[in-house]
């Protein structure tokens, strides 16, 4: 659940964040390197545990055998009590061919109607199914209606929330959230804007109202030291980031918080990405 924004401490800080491996039915017995399933264990994400500087933001991996439920996320507008709002995003690391992404609708489309193909598994043909392939970026706004498909991993930045409703779920016995689904999901197509890739997007992949994220290649320049000069998590993708003193590393696969930029040491850093709570 989402705590408290951001915060800071007097002193100077530096630290390897704990990771979770949590099995989904549409997770993978066989992970991409770095990482190493439990034997037997069919792992759909790995959470790196919010600080406690920054327990509003949740950084993960999610890898991909099957599609994902059909879902939505409400916004700070519309939540009701014991409900967190979440806004997130999707870098995509590595796409199997064919593999895609459902976000939003191919036509403007009524909650009565979207309520209708819930119920009859129709909805999955009323989504725009996105083609994806490695570096593209996808940011959702609460009440994008979306679905993860299979063949993929992602690193996944969003608010710390486990606020889902679910819609479809491909015939699973899990639970569905018609009618709070109904409530917030947004009836129409996906904003071109709020996709993109890494070439055409530069360092900076999203800046949205509740977090931003940047992909820093190398050593970060001015730009992005001002840019963080606060509490932020940095997870390398290739190469390593330490502390100044040395003391704490990560390497591809794990995942720092620190108390600012300048805290860190990027020299053998070669891909990394910031992200930080607004």
């Amino acid at each position: 659940m989402a705590g408290a924004a951001s915060g800071s401490t007097t002193e100077p800080f530096v630290r390897k964040l704990p990771k979770r491996m949590v099995e989904k039915v549409w997770g993978r017995e066989d992970l991409p390197a770095p990482f190493t399933a439990p034997d037997g264990q069919r792992i759909g994400e790995i959470w790196f545990e919010p600080p406690p500087e920054q327990n509003d933001l949740l950084v993960k991996y999610l890898f991909t055998s099957e599609k994902l439920s059909v879902q939505v996320h409400p916004g700070e507008d519309n939540t009701l009590e014991g409900e967190d709002s979440k806004e997130e995003c999707w870098l995509v690391l590595d796409a199997e061919p064919g593999a895609q992404l459902a976000i939003g609708f191919d036509a403007e489309i009524t909650p009565e109607a979207i309520g209708a193909a819930a119920k009859d598994g129709s909805i999955k043909e009323l989504l725009t199914w996105h083609d994806v392939k490695a570096g593209d970026v996808f940011h959702l706004t609460p009440g994008t209606v979306h679905a993860i498909g299979a063949g993929l991993t992602l690193v996944e930045v969003q608010q710390n929330s486990d606020t889902t409703f679910r819609l479809y779920d491909y015939g699973r016995p899990r639970e569905l959230h018609l009618e709070r689904a109904l409530a917030v999901a947004l009836g129409e197509p996906y904003p071109a804007d709020l996709s993109g890739t890494v070439e055409e997007r530069g360092e900076t992949l999203i800046d949205a109202k509740r977090f931003r994220l940047d992909r820093v290649e190398g050593v970060p320049g001015p730009a992005m030291e001002a840019a963080y000069p606060g509490t932020l998590q940095v997870l390398p993708l290739k190469g390593v980031v330490k502390s100044k003193l040395g003391e704490v590393v990560a390497e591809e696969g794990e995942c720092l918080v620190a108390s600012g930029l300048d805290e860190l040491d990027f020299s053998r850093a070669q891909i990394t990405l910031c992200t930080r709570s607004v």
